[in-house]
């Protein structure tokens, strides 16, 4: 074991209570106040300098090193969780219905609060370390707000680090890319109205919505296949459908509304989608003699890696696993990921640990509901926010 893994598992036994203890109390997006505060008083009692409410219930912890030198770095974990009833029967199950960790935030934020003990501890670097626990990474903004609150200027950051748990990769398993390695994850709303109607006696008199939604659904796939050059990569996906009422099974509903998601690498396919969401919405709305009110909007921009910062991930997550266990050329995904916000700000790298393949509670995959981090996990994410740290403003060689 080299000794970033061994300083890693000093603390574990704190660390899997305290991973467990956020799990078992999960919060949604800038409703983190439990959270916030528990990440706060933390740090606080590790004699972490620290700021909170930024971007409404965020957290930064300031560790400054003893050696002399001015470089600065962030490292990003996300605090929230997602709005989902867990089915797992754990000791640490979530005791707020409706609400789980069913994305590992809950492991990211301990992972990230183990290296900044360990580095409060021992702050054998040159610079300033800024941990960084984000809000509302699921879609509600999160990273803008601590934008919006100046998060930069406040606490200035030559690079940023992020990190995701992966459960189809193995514990002690390490992966990313340069460039583009996920996708902006756009949303977009559609409402069709019309007159509604008796369906059994009088349907030739309604404006038949359901099969203007029907068509649009239908018509969806055609942008992929038909308006997106071959060469790029785009998904848009239904998410929720609600009309009528499931009393009234003879009435044309005269509202209905539909929901979902979209993905795309680059801004070009990003605004080609929803120009054509929107216009597919009020074609078949018109064909029905009914109207479309739609909304699209996008949560992430795509994922862009910093070549340099990519190269001294790897490295970083090399020194803690070995070569073998570190994908660096890992391939692209679709997922979304609004630590993208904070990288058109600043050179960044994102990168993917094992969260492992289980059976059982706990074995499910990112956003099911038989999800649970992997407490194996923990002291590979300490190990490396620590080589991080030692190649960026350490003795570690990273460039």
């Amino acid at each position: 074991m080299n000794d970033y893994l061994q300083r890693a598992q000093r603390d574990l036994d704190d660390l899997v209570a305290i991973r467990r203890d956020i799990h078992a109390h999960p919060e949604l997006g800038f409703e983190e106040t439990r959270t916030s505060k528990l990440v706060a008083d933390k740090l606080r009692d590790w004699g972490i300098e620290i700021e909170t409410g930024v971007g409404k219930l965020g957290v930064v912890g300031t560790i400054r090193g003893k050696r002399e030198g001015s470089g600065a770095i962030g490292l990003r974990a996300d605090m929230d969780a997602l709005a989902m009833t867990e089915t797992n029967a754990l000791s640490h199950a979530s005791t707020h219905k409706g609400v789980m960790h069913a994305c590992g935030h809950d492991g990211h934020t301990t992972m990230l609060l183990g290296a900044a003990r360990e580095l409060a501890r021992n702050p054998d670097f040159a610079g300033t370390v800024h941990v960084i626990f984000q809000p509302a990474e699921e879609g509600r903004g999160g990273a803008l707000a601590m934008l919006e609150a100046d998060l930069f200027n406040r606490f200035p950051c030559d690079r940023i680090y992020g990190l995701h748990s992966y459960p189809t990769m193995p514990v002690g398993q390490f992966g990313t890319r340069p460039e583009a390695f996920m996708a902006a994850s756009g949303r977009w709303q559609v409402t069709f109205s019309g007159t509604g109607g008796h369906g059994g006696m009088s349907p030739h008199l309604a404006s038949d919505i359901t099969v203007a939604q029907a068509n649009f659904i239908l018509g969806l796939q055609t942008i992929v296949s038909r308006n997106v050059p071959p060469d790029q990569t785009a998904i848009i996906s239904v998410g929720h459908i609600q009309g009528g009422d499931p009393e009234a099974m003879n009435v044309m509903p005269a509202t209905l509304k539909i929901s979902g998601t979209m993905r795309a690498f680059s801004p070009d396919v990003q605004q080609l989608l929803g120009q054509r969401i929107t216009e597919m919405a009020h074609a078949h709305a018109a064909i029905q003699g009914a109207t479309a009110t739609v909304k699209c909007w996008w949560n992430t921009a795509a994922v862009i890696n910093d070549e340099h910062v990519t190269q001294a991930a790897v490295q970083a997550a090399t020194r803690v696993v070995g070569q073998d266990a570190v994908d660096g050329d890992m391939h692209r995904l679709t997922a979304g990921e609004d630590f993208s916000w904070l990288m058109q700000k600043r050179p960044g790298a994102f990168v993917f640990i094992g969260n492992g393949v289980r059976e059982g509670d706990g074995g499910g995959n990112l956003h099911m509901p038989n999800y649970d981090f992997n407490d194996d996990a923990i002291p590979y994410g300490v190990a490396y926010w620590l080589s991080v740290v030692d190649g960026e403003l350490g003795t570690a060689t990273s460039r």
